[in-house]
Order: C-alpha cells, then sequence, then structure tokens
C-alpha cells in the first residue's frame, strides 16, 4: 500500500511538473501539451506574440482610455433653458476606443466621392447619394450663395469639416473607411497583392503570375469569409492538414504549403469605423484624463478644456476664444482688425487647442453625429457600461449549407434583422426560425425604442422617432451654452444642416490601460 502511495505522489509530481512547462512554454497548449502553429499537430494556429498596435495613429486616431464619469456632470443650470437639451446627472462607465483626432475635413469626403466615381463610373445614384447636400447653405434673407458651389470642393475649404451631410451618409462613409484602410493594411504587407502588381508595374517572380484583378472592390466581411481570394507574396501558409493534403505543391523538391487569406485570429485585420456612442462623444470631449490624479477629479469642466471661461489665459494667446462659436446674436467672429475666433463660419479642424485628449474642437466649429437615437428618458434607461440606444441586431445573410455569405451588387454582405436572442439550434438554424430558448416570436431585432410606452410616436404625441439622431457639440452657429459636453439636440438621421458633421470612432479590443509604464501592475502567473 507504502508502494502504490510512493508511486501514485511520484506520477502526480511528474504530471504536475509537465504542466507547469507546459503553462509557461509560449507556443503550447497549457491544457492539452499540443504545440500551437504545427501542422502535424492540426494546424491550430494562435497569435502568440500579439500586442495591441498602435497602427490606427496613422489612420487620424486617438487612443482614449476609457472610465467612469458622471454623464451630464458638466450640465449648468442656466436659467430659462430647456431641460431636456441636457443629459441628466448619473454615473456611467465607458471602455476604452479610439476617436478621430479631428472632424472629418471636405478634403476627406472629396476622396471618397472621388473612390465612388473610379470604382464605379456608371453608378450615377451611388454618387449622388454620397453628395453632401450644399445648398444646406441657402438661406432666404442671407447672402450665403457662394458657399453653395465653393465649400465642398474649393481647396480654400479643403480641411474645413465636410457639412450638409446626414446621419445616414456618415455611416456610410464609415464602412467605406473600414474597407480602404484594411484593403491598405493587407496590401502594404503584402498578404494581398500590392497596389503596384494589381496596376501592373510590381515585382513578380515566376512562381508569382500576375493577379486577377478583383470584379469588385475589397470588402473586410468578404475577405474574412474566404470570398474575396487575392494571396501576396507574403501571404500566411495555411497550416490546415486538409488544405496542405489538397493542394501542397513540391518545388526544386521542396514541399511548399498553400498559402490562405488572413483571419481575425490574426489581430491584423482593424475594427470597423463607426460614428460614436453619445457616452463616448461626452466622455472624450470632457477630457477628464487632463484633471485626474489617483481617480479624483481635481476640476470641475464644463467645456472641453479647463476653467470656467471661454477665452485662452495663456500669455501668448490671452483674450483668444477657445473654440469657434457665435459670441452673440450678431457677433460671430469678432471686429475687424482684432478677429477672435477668426471664423464667421467654420474653420480648418485643427485651428483651436485640442483638448487632454488631443482631440480637436470637440466643442464649436461643427456639431457632430452620434450614433444613438435619441429619446429624453434614455438618461435613465440605459445601462450603466457602454450605455447607448440604437441597437439594430442584424445577422449576415448566409447560405447554411456552404456557409457563403450573400452580397450585394457592391460585394458587400448582405444584412437581415436577427432572429433570435441566443444561439439558434442547428435545426432552428436550418429552418430560419427563432430559438425556443428565447421568448420566441416576441424577439425583437429592432431594440431602438425598448422600453418606449406603447404609443404611436412620430406626429401623433411627439416630433421624436426611432430615426430621431442625437447630435452635440455646438458649432459655428451656436452661442457658448451649446458647447457644453452634457448638451444633445436631435434631427431625424436623414437630414443635413450647414453646421453638423461628424468624426469617426472605432472600438478598442484588449486591455482597458492603454499606457502601463510606471503604473502597480501584478505579474502575470505570480
Amino acid at each position: 500500500m507504502k508502494k502504490v502511495f510512493l508511486y501514485s505522489l511520484a506520477f502526480s509530481t511528474v504530471m504536475l511538473a509537465l504542466s507547469s512547462c507546459n503553462s509557461s512554454k509560449k507556443g503550447v497548449s497549457s491544457k492539452t501539451g499540443y504545440a500551437y502553429n504545427r501542422p502535424e499537430n492540426g494546424g491550430f494556429e494562435v497569435n502568440t506574440g500579439y500586442k495591441r498596435s498602435h497602427q490606427t495613429n496613422q489612420f487620424g486616431l486617438i487612443e482614449i482610455e476609457g472610465g467612469q464619469f458622471i454623464m451630464g456632470g458638466s450640465a449648468v443650470d442656466i436659467p430659462g433653458q430647456d431641460l431636456s437639451n441636457l443629459n441628466h446627472k448619473r454615473e456611467v462607465t465607458v471602455s476604452s476606443f479610439y476617436m478621430d483626432e479631428t472632424e472629418v475635413s471636405n478634403t476627406d469626403w472629396l476622396e471618397y466621392l472621388n473612390w465612388i466615381k473610379r470604382n464605379y463610373p456608371t453608378d450615377a445614384q451611388l454618387y449622388y447619394e454620397a453628395l453632401p447636400d450644399t445648398l444646406v447653405w441657402r438661406k432666404p434673407l442671407s447672402f450665403n450663395e457662394p458657399y453653395v458651389n465653393n465649400y465642398l470642393r474649393h481647396p480654400a475649404y479643403g480641411d474645413y469639416p465636410v457639412v450638409g451631410v446626414s446621419a445616414i451618409q456618415a455611416e456610410e462613409y464609415c464602412a467605406w473607411r473600414t474597407d480602404v484602410v484594411n484593403e491598405k493594411l493587407l496590401r502594404d504587407k503584402n498578404y494581398m497583392s500590392s497596389f503596384a502588381q494589381l496596376r501592373g508595374n510590381g515585382r513578380r517572380t515566376s512562381q508569382t503570375p500576375p493577379p486577377a484583378r478583383p470584379d469588385k472592390p475589397f470588402n473586410t466581411e468578404m475577405y474574412l469569409n474566404g470570398q474575396y481570394v487575392d494571396k501576396g507574396t507574403k501571404a500566411k501558409p495555411d497550416l490546415s492538414p486538409l488544405a496542405a493534403s489538397a493542394t501542397a505543391a513540391t518545388t526544386n523538391g521542396r514541399r511548399v504549403l498553400p498559402t490562405r487569406n488572413i483571419r481575425l485570429e490574426d489581430g491584423l485585420i482593424l475594427q470597423p469605423f463607426r460614428l460614436p456612442t453619445e457616452a463616448e462623444w461626452e466622455y472624450a470631449a470632457l477630457g477628464l484624463i487632463g484633471s485626474t490624479q489617483y481617480e479624483n477629479i481635481n476640476e470641475k469642466k464644463i467645456y472641453p478644456w479647463n476653467g470656467l471661461g471661454i477665452r485662452s489665459a495663456k500669455t501668448r494667446t490671452r483674450g483668444l476664444i477657445l473654440a469657434n462659436f457665435k459670441r452673440a446674436k450678431g457677433d460671430y467672429m469678432g471686429v475687424g482688425g482684432s478677429l477672435n475666433d477668426k471664423a464667421a463660419f467654420t474653420q480648418g479642424v485643427k485651428s483651436y487647442v485640442p483638448n487632454d485628449f488631443g482631440l480637436y474642437d470637440m466643442a464649436g466649429n461643427v456639431n457632430e453625429w452620434v450614433a444613438d437615437v435619441y429619446r429624453a428618458a434614455t438618461f435613465e434607461q440605459a445601462e450603466a457600461l457602454n450605455p447607448f440606444r440604437g441597437n439594430q441586431l442584424q445577422t449576415k445573410e448566409r447560405n447554411p449549407a456552404n456557409g457563403k455569405l450573400s452580397q450585394d451588387k457592391y460585394g458587400k454582405p448582405v444584412m437581415t434583422p436577427s432572429t433570435s436572442a441566443v444561439k439558434q439550434t442547428w435545426a432552428e438554424l436550418q429552418a430560419g426560425s427563432p430559438s425556443n430558448k428565447t421568448t420566441g416570436s416576441s424577439f425583437q431585432a429592432d431594440q431602438r425604442g425598448y422600453r418606449d410606452e406603447p404609443i404611436a410616436l412620430y406626429g401623433v404625441t411627439t416630433l421624436v422617432n426611432n430615426k430621431s439622431r442625437v447630435y452635440k457639440g455646438g458649432s459655428w452657429d451656436d452661442q457658448a451654452e451649446w458647447l457644453n459636453p452634457a448638451m444633445r439636440r436631435h434631427i431625424q438621421e436623414d437630414e443635413s444642416t450647414a453646421d453638423i458633421g461628424f468624426r469617426c470612432a472605432m472600438t478598442m479590443l484588449g486591455s482597458s490601460e492603454i499606457n502601463s509604464a510606471g503604473k502597480p501592475q501584478f505579474r502575470k502567473g505570480k
């Protein structure tokens, strides 16, 4: 009995040692002992050296470290003010994310229009629907006609924020930007054919014949699903035994593995560009990171800058107004010979001082679209973590037999309303029916009206409906009260004005802490 116990103890000690080695050995599963990234072990690939890249910086994005804040906390009680225009105070938490350093400019939008014209030269409707409404400048009792023809296209306004775009158009721009940026990343690193090769003047070897020119523009989702095939000179090898046995070739007596598309698991594809949520926008505008020490906020802000005033206190710029807005009913820029904000209407997107996150024009210049649908009562209904109203839960339409995505004439996935709140059984998936684990037919994919009273919204008791979209920030045509980040207004998502623009945001994956240097940390595995 004693001998059995000793054998058992010895065996347990050896297994514990092996387990410890496996758990600490990079590239080996701590649960099965199999090495990752080896064809003989099944070809399961893991990016063991993944670190969050800062490549987003090259695309105009700023890292915003999230945290807790009082949404509506910057609100100031002004006698006679309509309180429905303010976010009521509530404690919320926003996850870390990325946001554009500046508002999207006219040049940025012209780049988008040029891409449409180049890729769809005969699709007049697509180009027309992407055009901003330059007639937003036209007023019956104001001489703004020169801006109707010049504001979007003349180089004098190239770095001015684009206006006359609806929330729908802004979201289309975000979707386009997602695809062209991911395509650039993949082609620049030769995971796909380089742009030079597509033009026919790139270097090739006998093993790399000229690539076939794609018949549709690049789409991230189609590429990730293997329906946009374009392999570059540095395409990753496919370690799957099935792929290797089916298509592996031999070159100069050496077995060459087939290649594959980049996968989401490789960590190289960027997350989609999108409009920021209202909570993200307000958090980013306040820039409390510059006033916070050891979780204590040292100074309340009512604007994106410190202090209660609207003028610079620095010696070199003393007295200058810190944002582009209207000081009084008829005072848009100050007195000739000593202009203050120096702008009768909009101004270049880097004309004023950025806030503590490094974001420009989070007050003034133009208001900005956010992703939220407007409700006055959102403050008391939305979740405390990443509050948002506007979810329209969708599913990519897919052939259940082969897993291929349906695509529209532009090569984009066809999206349909989700049918279930939870994962369906295989039989339910094949039948296209909702899961019986939920309330079945009562599941609503459109959750914009979640917790609304069961009344007909628009045109009966209110002008608010599911297409009423929030915008924030104040503009060149607003007085100072609208510069407060807690202020909110709304118009229909398909409408546009001369004082609303936008900027994009992006979800940040992984750790919420952005800069760990000099901060106490637990040692991993200790």
